[in-house]
């Protein structure tokens, strides 16, 4: 005879169901780990920064002299060992630039076919963030403009700088000099003026002060002049005995 259950019991599936994670609260402990393994790896990884690079606007230099020209730069980072310098060369009326010069690795490397092969020499410090060279000799066909590149890992982000330099056989003056000379003379002009005006009321005024004690002495004696004439005299009177 089979057998027949006369009561069943429901069985509550709600514990059970509490011991597992909802799908909602799974993707979001997912999300939450992805976040956090990003920001860590990208805290770690090494930023590029921008890098500012300085040289002079405009060099003058006169035939068969020496010229220093200076690039330095600015950087976030500390002075990296792999920090390079370039320097490149456009001449006047060209339009293209040739290499002339590269630092890496800790030492300078000058271009063996360019016009300056033999004449130019780095003169900087790294580690002080100088890339400076120095070119001897100079003729009127090195007229042009030099730029200066500079890396400094990680921070290789950064416009290149340039300085033209101008070759004459004698340096021009400058407009700065002739405007100061013009300055310089107008307030000599004024001081010299204001010195003969006051000059010239220190001599009046001493002139008057003289006439004035003149006239005053003048005066003084011939008030004296009137009292002796004004005096009585007094008569002789003989008594004899």
């Amino acid at each position: 005879m089979p057998l027949q259950f006369s009561h069943v019991v429901p069985v509550s599936c709600t514990l059970l169901c509490s011991t597992r994670p909802s799908a909602g609260r799974l993707t979001e402990a997912m999300l939450s780990l992805l976040v956090l393994t990003a920001t860590v790896l990208l805290a770690a990884a090494p930023q590029s920064e921008a890098i500012v690079i300085y040289t002079g606007w405009e060099k003058h230099a006169l035939v068969g002299s020496d010229v220093r020209l200076s690039c330095s730069f600015f950087s976030w980072r500390w002075t990296s060992e792999e920090v390079t310098f370039s320097w490149s060369y456009r001449p006047d009326g060209a339009k293209d630039s040739i290499s002339i010069f590269h630092y890496t690795g800790g030492a300078p490397y000058v271009d063996n076919k360019g016009p300056f092969r033999d004449r130019l020499e780095f003169v900087g410090n790294p580690a002080r963030r100088d890339g400076s060279i120095l070119i001897r000799n100079l003729d009127f066909n090195d007229n042009g403009t030099f730029t200066c590149d500079v890396k400094n890992p990680p921070d290789i982000v950064g416009r290149p700088s340039s300085v033209r330099l101008l070759v004459f056989e004698q340096v021009p003056i400058q407009a700065g000099v002739i405007t100061g000379a013009i300055i310089g003379v107008v307030l000599g002009l004024l001081i010299l003026v204001v010195a003969i005006y006051y000059l010239m009321r220190f001599l009046v005024a001493r002139r008057v002060f003289s006439l004035s004690m003149s006239k005053h002495g003048r005066k003084g004696k011939g008030k004296e002049g009137s009292q002796q004439k004004q005096k009585p005299r007094i008569p002789l009177v003989h008594i004899s005995f």
